[in-house]
């Protein structure tokens, strides 16, 4: 069995023969522990992977002085300052973290009726690779990143200014969305002309406890688009695969209803054991282990013991969970390899 048969029969709980492996790592460990990520990549290999394609620029992009980086990219995490295809400013005060706008484009809700779309961002994306990438590897293929739309309401408005928006000027957050959400789909509907198994979004919706924005909220302005999402990526014969970091247990039973295949999000941020009681078996969970503390301060027998919790509460043998880690700046390559030992070992 193949990687890309492995993945699928775990998301159609059909009882693969072991725990699929997905492994995420900075530019930061590239450059600052090659070997050991070469080491661990042998060690471990991984069955998820992205085709070879190239992210446009915008005519705002190709303008700036500015470093481009697209935000539909695994972002480049090098100290600097950066433009992404809407205009926004990005700055990367540290290498090996991610950075955050600090210069949003729309600082005035007066400038919304000109706002540049990027479409030539979309027009100038290479995924001329991609079909041949999909031919000559026997790996599950997940596209780049597709939509972000709460996200990218915040880096074309900035953080700050968006919570406050939902509550007191939700007639411009929902037009501003219906753009960000018509530029969604066009994107998503380049990816599925591919040869990759799943589409991949994403949103981080949830703060250390609580989601960023009320779901009765969160279920009006955002719910719908990912609906929408998840009914052209099936019918188009694909896998949806989402990540949110965050607390988001008090929205997991739509999270179901929208039609998400596996997603990634911050388990121990929330109640695994719960979430296992009512959603095992009903989703696949795509990782992850805690980056906050045990990755990068815990001990390998500390992550032993966590991937076992995990596997209690969420493993099953007909499918469901595929064993993805990030292995960030200051996380050590022991923790790395504990992880993945420890899925191993399913007796």
């Amino acid at each position: 069995m193949n990687s890309r048969e492995l993945v699928v029969k775990t998301l159609k709980f059909d009882y693969p023969e072991r725990i699929p492996r997905d492994l995420w790592y900075s530019s930061f460990i590239e450059s600052s522990n090659k070997d050991g990520l070469n080491l661990v990549q042998k060690k471990f290999p991984k069955d998820i992977d992205w085709p070879l394609f190239t992210p446009g620029l915008s005519s705002i992009q190709k303008k700036s002085s500015f470093l481009p980086r697209s935000m539909f990219e695994i972002e480049a995490q090098v100290t600097g300052k950066y433009i992404e295809e809407w205009g926004s400013i990005i700055y990367c005060a540290e290498d090996g973290v991610a950075g955050e706008v600090k210069e949003p484009i729309l600082n005035d809700w007066s400038k919304l009726n000109n706002i540049s779309v990027p479409w030539d961002f979309l027009e100038s994306t290479d995924l001329s690779h991609v079909n041949s990438s999909c031919e000559n590897s026997d790996k599950f293929m997940l596209s780049g990143i597709c939509a972000r739309p709460f996200e990218t309401l915040q880096f074309i408005r900035g953080v700050e200014n968006v919570l406050i928006d939902i509550i007191i000027n939700i007639k411009d957050i929902k037009k501003l969305l219906k753009i960000i959400h018509e530029f969604n789909l066009e994107h998503i509907k380049l990816w599925l002309k591919t040869k990759v198994d799943g589409i991949w979004l994403m949103d981080d919706w949830g703060a250390q406890d609580r989601l960023l924005i009320p779901p009765n909220l969160w279920r009006e302005l955002l719910k719908p688009l990912y609906i929408a999402y998840c009914k052209m990526i099936h019918e188009s014969g694909k896998f949806v695969f989402f990540h949110s970091d965050g607390f988001i247990e008090e929205i997991f039973d739509d999270v179901i209803e929208i039609g998400i295949d596996a997603i990634s999000t911050q388990l121990f941020c929330m109640n695994i054991e719960e979430l296992g009681r009512k959603y095992k078996k009903k989703i696949t969970f795509w990782g992850e282990m805690d980056r906050q503390k045990l990755l990068p301060f815990g001990k390998p027998f500390q992550i032993q013991k966590a991937v076992s919790m995990i596997k209690k509460c969420l493993y099953e043998k007909s499918g469901g969970f595929i064993a993805l880690c990030e292995w960030g700046k200051n996380v050590p390559q022991e923790n790395i390899e504990a992880y993945y030992n420890s899925w191993n070992d399913l007796s």
